[in-house]
């Protein structure tokens, strides 16, 4: 086993081989990745039994969730800011650094939940402005004014997830979600259709599910972060009044353009929805068929991503550059091989994996399927960049670098990508496929400018450690 120089001052000490940093890799990242799946699931759930209600009451049901989701994006931001200065705390065994950053990401959460409550209430009125009918207006309304209460739990449990990735206890993550997901559904079928005894709420039952699902599991993962044993020495709620106001800047710093950089990319597929809109009904159709298929894959390396936070915060806290350096290349691998392996898949079945969506007695469904096999392909020619551009912010959020990769972010997806999109589906003429290939474009530029970033940074520490 190799040695390396400990900075610290405390000597040498052995560093992990290469299969003892892949496994690590794995053992943090595959309970994240099934984790993201779990999530994916309750919001299949909320859609599929809100649709059997009727057209209306979907989309009512649509735009709700979709303001909710832009509010909670952002505030995710300062949730994910939390893992970096967790990890690099508990790299250097500072078990005081631990607590502060997640303490003071809870206030932030608690601080951004108060200030989103008004614009939440007033999304009929938003709504309406937007052109939307008042029936569809209203409804939304009613789901919101339930479901902006599950903002502050929902970014906790994120929060939450972020100090147990840090630790490198995903396990318990992986299994709150997916009890997350089973509870969503029973409380979706009772309350949505009346059933079980409860009371039959429409659209605003599947808001009470999703505000109970959250308080439930916000729950678990404050009971396991106060009660676990191992976890008690970090005694997160002991005087949880105090304020550290150098920690909680440190989470505004870091969270803010974490936020924007997540804003950046979902801005950029839901441009590209809005540009296939304007072709026609089928080809957006197809579009989001091509477009769910893609968000299942990317859970893959975004899971991946985050164990790269961790792993590269852990190396970074220990001042263990090899170590750190042996991380992100083993991350920056798996990706690959992951990415590599979900194309091909997208490549040889593309029908199959369509099909799961269409109803073969609907007259449309043969020209969907036409429109939505060379979107996958595309779908399939962008997913190992797709792959290195999250693993890439991944590995600059360890080293506590989050503004540059904005930066970075805006100018590849919407200064390159967003106007590739336009360019290649209406001047030049390919329509929808067009439309993918410029975000294939824009995620190319960002996965070449995240990874340069980090191969910079990482150098420049290796050289460090080197002559130190």
């Amino acid at each position: 086993m190799d040695t390396l120089h400990d900075p610290s001052g405390k000597g040498t000490k052995a560093a992990l081989s290469w299969a003892g940093h892949t496994k690590a890799t794995l053992t943090l990242g595959v309970p994240l990745i099934g984790a993201q799946l779990a999530q994916m699931a309750i919001n299949v759930t909320d859609t599929v039994m809100v649709g059997w209600l009727g057209a209306t009451e979907l989309a009512a049901t649509v735009l709700a969730t979709q303001i909710f989701f832009l509010f909670f994006i952002f505030g995710s931001g300062f949730a994910l800011a939390v893992m970096p200065v967790a990890a690099q705390a508990h790299g250097r065994d500072d078990v005081r650094g631990v607590r502060r950053s997640v303490r003071m990401g809870m206030w932030v959460i608690l601080l951004y939940g108060a200030l989103v409550m008004m614009p939440l209430w007033m999304t009929e009125s938003i709504l309406l402005m937007l052109g939307q009918s008042k029936e569809t207006a209203a409804l939304a309304g009613d789901y919101m004014r339930v479901a902006q209460w599950a903002m502050v739990p929902s970014l906790l449990i994120m929060a939450f997830r972020s100090y147990l990735s840090a630790l490198e206890r995903a396990q318990i993550v992986l299994w709150a979600t997916v009890a997350g997901t089973l509870l969503n559904a029973f409380l979706n079928y009772a309350f949505i259709f009346g059933n079980f005894g409860a009371p039959r709420m429409g659209v605003v039952g599947a808001a009470v599910a999703s505000l109970g699902t959250n308080l439930l599991s916000c729950l678990l993962l404050l009971l396991y972060c106060v009660l676990k044993r191992e976890l008690r020495r970090y005694e997160l709620m002991v005087r949880f009044w105090r304020s550290d106001w150098q920690a909680f800047f440190e989470v505004l710093k870091l969270g803010w353009p974490i936020s924007a950089t997540i804003l950046a990319e979902v801005g950029l597929f839901a441009g590209a929805s809005v540009m296939i809109g304007w072709i026609g009904t089928i080809e957006l159709a197809a579009h989001g068929i091509a477009l769910q298929l893609a968000g299942i894959a990317f859970m893959f390396p975004l899971g991946l991503s985050s164990a790269a936070t961790v792993r590269v915060g852990n190396a970074y806290g220990r001042n263990d550059w090899l170590g750190l350096s042996r991380a992100g290349t083993v991350a920056i691998g798996l990706v690959v091989a992951v990415t590599l392996l979900l194309a091909t898949v997208f490549w040889t079945v593309p029908e199959v994996l369509i099909g799961w969506y269409l109803d073969e007695d609907n007259p449309d469904a043969g020209a969907v399927l036409r429109h939505a096999v060379p979107l996958l392909a595309v779908a399939a020619a962008f997913q190992l960049v797709d792959g290195l551009q999250v693993i890439g912010a991944g590995l600059l959020r360890g080293l506590k670098d989050t503004k540059v990769p904005m930066v970075f972010a805006v100018i590849s997806y919407w200064a390159v990508g967003m106007t590739a999109a336009y360019v290649l589906a209406f001047p030049a003429g390919l329509g929808a496929v067009g439309v993918w290939w410029g975000l294939a474009l824009g995620l190319s530029v960002a996965a070449l400018l995240m990874n340069w970033r980090y191969q910079q940074r990482e150098r420049l520490g290796l050289v460090g450690v080197r002559t130190g």
